[in-house]
This record gives structure tokens, C-alpha cells and sequence, in this order.
């Protein structure tokens, strides 16, 4: 079970959090205030922060400063009602992960902390290069090839093969696949995802028809085997 603080002080949305995330099977601590907030960070060693900007005592900004400087790297999630990209650009200079602002869907907060954890799990670390069948991918530079010749593929097709080889062996649902390589907002509906793999598939398979590697788990979703 994943341990997430949440330092908020405004208690109907501190509230409303602890309750989503606890209906979420995330164990919840809380905090009001930024003393409390960092104190409980270097005592209670979350899985994730979500820290509002503007709290008393010790603002997000500052708080986020000193667990970088002291080496924590801790997945952050900035909250704030404050929209200007001015702010967000300094939160995610400053070592924040990612960042939301006020007001804000809950079914997309929780989505981001779904991503933040997959993506902060050593278990889960996408792959810089792969290899199976007779196919060689290079994900950094964006390189694929099938017995040696070039595999023209999109930025899409690479997020999505270096996220099933990531979970290789392992079920994942489209719409795991839609929150991680599409993003959060103007959501593509999942025939997308069947979409990109069956394309994956006509350039990947030695059979497209009867994949080996890109295998479909019906009703679910899909998993890569090498």
C-alpha cells in the first residue's frame, strides 16, 4: 500500500483528498500547515507528496527547496489555485513532479498520482533499449529495426511498446495506457490504444495476425512478451 502525504490548509479540500485516496486503498497522513508538512515528510517517509503552494508557516515552494537540497527525492505533486505558468515552471524547477491547479477534477488528480507512483516504482523502469524476435529498439533516440532494416514508427507507437516492455509479462489496461502516453487531458478513447498496437504489430510481428510479442488480454487490455 502506497503512503501519500497530503499538505493542504484548507480543511473541505484536505478532506475531500483524504477521503478519494483512502477509497483509493492509499494509506493517507495529513498536515494543515508547512512545518507539519515537512516534519512529517523526513518522519514518515512517503511514497508521494501532495503539497499545496500557499500554506502558512512554510510555504510548498520552500518546502520542496529543502527536501531537494537535502537529497530527498520523494515524487512531488504541486496543488495551487494559482494558474500562471510563472509558478508552475518554478515548481518544477525547483524538483516538483508534477502540478495541478485549483480548481481541479478529482478523477484527474487521482489519475496523475496513479502515474507519478508507476513511473517512481524501480520496478517498473522503462527500458532503453529492447530487443525480441528479430527487432532492436533504441527508445532514446527513437530507432527501431527488423532484421536490420529501419522501422518507421511515431512517438506514440515507442510510448506504448516502452511502456508494455516495462510491465513485460504483465496486464495492461488501456486505460493505463492512455493515462501514461497520452496525458491526462482531451483523453482519446481506448480504440486509440487498439489503434497504435495493431499498427505496432503490422511492423513488429513476423505474423501481425498471430502476434507473439503484442498480445491482447480480451476485456483488458494487452502485454508484451519477449
Amino acid at each position: 500500500m502506497s503512503r501519500i502525504l497530503v499538505v493542504e490548509d484548507d480543511a473541505a479540500i484536505l478532506r475531500g483528498l483524504t477521503d478519494n485516496l483512502a477509497a483509493e486503498s492509499y494509506e493517507v497522513i495529513t498536515a494543515a500547515d508547512g512545518v507539519e508538512g515537512y516534519r512529517l515528510c523526513r518522519e514518515k517517509t512517503p511514497d508521494l507528496i501532495i503539497l499545496d503552494l500557499m500554506l502558512p508557516k512554510l510555504s510548498g515552494y520552500e518546502i520542496c527547496r529543502k527536501l531537494r537540497d537535502e537529497g530527498n527525492q520523494v515524487p512531488i505533486l504541486m496543488l495551487t489555485a494559482r494558474g500562471d505558468e510563472a509558478d508552475r515552471v518554478l515548481g518544477l524547477d525547483l524538483g516538483a513532479d508534477d502540478y495541478v491547479s485549483k480548481p481541479f477534477s478529482v478523477r484527474e488528480l487521482l489519475a496523475r498520482v496513479r502515474a507519478i507512483l508507476r513511473r517512481s516504482d524501480p520496478r517498473l523502469a522503462c527500458p532503453e533499449q529492447l530487443a525480441f524476435g528479430d527487432v532492436v529498439v533504441d527508445f532514446p533516440r527513437f530507432e527501431a529495426r527488423k532484421n536490420g532494416q529501419p522501422v518507421e514508427m511515431t512517438p506514440k507507437e515507442f510510448g506504448v511498446l516502452r511502456y508494455l516492455a516495462a510491465r513485460a509479462g504483465k496486464v495492461v489496461q488501456r486505460e493505463e495506457l492512455l493515462e501514461e502516453v497520452w496525458g491526462y487531458e482531451n483523453y482519446p478513447t481506448t480504440r486509440t490504444v487498439d489503434n497504435h498496437v495493431a499498427s505496432l504489430r503490422a511492423k513488429l510481428e513476423e505474423d501481425p495476425a498471430e502476434p507473439r510479442h503484442l498480445l491482447t488480454v480480451h476485456g483488458v487490455g494487452y502485454k508484451f512478451v519477449s
